[in-house]
């Protein structure tokens, strides 16, 4: 019977092979030729502390809002903000009393709608949504062929057509790299430009500046209007705090204009434990929750009711030699707690990520990026920023890595579904017909599901080892590199009015005619 079995497998291998592709991509893309907008969770959280011990958290992190407090450097207007609110001010440090913040956020949304300019790619962000999102904020690209070198706007737009052509991300990202060749003035504009030329999903603008900021949500007023940027939100933009227990204006100026459009800040410290934070992941989940609910106060505060994200960054370093560690355990299940804490505040999380400090898309790169990817699903995280291309600790965005980590983006669209319980899935039929000793490989239901049974990698190769030798014994870097080059060569911008593009182009124009470029 195993002998038949077999047979009957290298059979049908050899039938189907040529049909995978298709019925893959048929899949994964469904039936409008797009994929999922996003995936809503089947799965519970996993939810690893109890009601004391969260209290204790929160305690703790009222206690640095109160005696400690957190400064807000060279903003009169948020300290302005916090006078209002009745904080106490004494110079740039700003205290609140236990339960204020808390109250500010109530007015926040637990869930919201970023619209896209095609509507069908539109994303849920809070509940049970996961959106996955590229990874952002590399100054170096990589990939086997040229190895590691700055990012161009070229690369820029490389990684907008693959994240646009993968079925397994929902999110145009936002910097998936800095493009060194632009000036640093001025290369906000073309980033949010390729973003809307050469994807049709949402995406985020630039944080660097209040002016920045505000150009990128006006080429968003051009391309949806400005009564309906005005009501909706269409853009995102990623801040960071300046831990330990630091806004400064950079920051919360762009945080303000943001909210102010009514357009929804993603809050986020980057606490690297033992430099920024303490050690100990229970004090720095006190931090981080502290300066998170700061940054999401201000945003009410500035707009009652603008959509905001709680954002996390929790990392660890080697205390060797100073260097920052990612995708090891403590900070992975502190995002457990985070999203405890997020949930508590009725607001949606953006947490962990693809995680790694690997040179290399290799065992050590997927081994690190698989535990803090685990962490996010698992934690509750609603957008998943870091969800593909993260590499060397950050600082390099890999071509390689991106094809990978989007794979394996698309395995967890099939662990965040759960098991279906309905007659079709217990299968009674199929034991009827098979029996005792038999195989179930060409039954009546195996033929009606088989398409459909099981995820299907797109990088893996699951042929027998002496077909994979035969083939030149390539590995998953390997296919991962042909496939990247594929994916661009087949690329198709999706349709983008003229008028609209003519508008973006001539915005583009007078505002980089209104400055001189700065390179630093």
């Amino acid at each position: 019977m195993v002998t038949s079995v077999a047979g009957t497998m290298q059979t049908e291998r050899r039938r189907e092979r040529g049909g995978r592709v298709a019925r893959r991509e048929q899949r994964s893309h469904g039936s409008q030729g797009l994929g999922r907008p996003y995936i809503v969770r089947n799965i519970p959280t996993y939810d690893i502390l109890g009601e004391e011990n969260l209290l204790r958290i929160e305690k703790t992190a009222d206690r640095i809002l109160a005696e400690i407090g957190i400064e807000f450097r060279d903003d009169p207007v948020a300290l302005d903000h916090w006078r209002r609110a009745g904080a106490t001010i004494d110079g740039e440090l700003v205290r609140f009393e236990p339960g204020m913040l808390r109250e500010i956020l109530k007015s926040a949304p637990a869930s919201f709608t970023q619209h896209a300019r095609n509507p069908e790619r539109s994303i849920e962000i809070g509940g049970k949504s996961v959106v996955f999102s590229p990874a952002y904020g590399s100054p170096f690209v990589m990939d086997i062929d040229k190895g590691r070198r700055y990012g161009t706007i070229e690369d820029f737009r490389n990684f907008v057509k693959l994240a646009q052509s993968s079925p397994w991300l929902h999110h145009s990202g936002g910097t998936i790299c800095e493009p060194v060749d632009v000036p640093v003035n001025k290369r906000h504009l073309d980033m949010v430009y390729s973003h809307i030329r050469y994807s049709d999903r949402g995406f985020m603008g630039s944080v660097t500046s209040e002016a920045r900021a505000e150009d990128s949500i006006d080429m968003t007023r051009i391309v949806f209007g400005e009564d309906f940027v005005d009501q909706n939100c269409v853009i995102l933009g990623n801040v960071n705090v300046n831990s330990p227990l630091v806004w400064d204006a950079t920051m919360t100026t762009a945080l303000r204009a943001y909210a102010r459009a009514n357009q929804a800040a993603v809050i986020v410290p980057f606490i690297l434990g033992g430099a920024m934070g303490p050690v100990t992941n229970a004090g720095a989940i006190a931090q981080s929750l502290a300066e998170t609910m700061a940054g999401c106060a201000l945003t009410q505060l500035e707009r009652k009711g603008a959509p905001v994200i709680f954002g996390n960054f929790l990392s660890s370093m080697s205390l060797r030699s100073g260097s920052p560690t990612f995708g090891t355990p403590e900070p992975a299940i502190g995002s457990m707690v985070i999203g405890q804490l997020a949930r508590r505040l009725n607001l949606p999380l953006r947490c962990s990520g693809n995680f790694t400090t690997s040179k290399l898309p290799d065992a050590h790169a997927m081994n690190e990026g698989t535990m803090s990817m685990l962490a996010a699903v698992h934690c509750g995280a609603n957008f998943i920023l870091h969800s593909a291309g993260f590499l060397d600790g950050l600082l390099s965005m890999s071509y390689e890595k991106f094809v990978m980590d989007a794979d394996f983006c698309g395995a967890l669209h099939t662990y965040l579904d759960g098991v279906v319980i309905d007659d079709n899935q217990l299968a009674l039929d199929a034991f009827r017909e098979v029996g005792p000793g038999s195989h179930f490989f060409g039954c009546a239901h195996t033929m009606a599901n088989y398409e459909t049974a099981f995820w299907d990698s797109g990088v893996a190769d699951n042929e027998p080892y002496e077909k994979w030798e035969a083939a030149g014994s390539e590995d998953a870097a390997i296919r991962a590199n042909r496939a990247w080059k594929k994916t661009l060569a087949e690329y198709e911008a999706p349709p983008l009015d003229e008028a609209i593009d003519e508008a973006l182009e001539d915005f583009m124009a007078r505002r980089k005619a209104e400055m001189e470029d700065a390179w630093y």
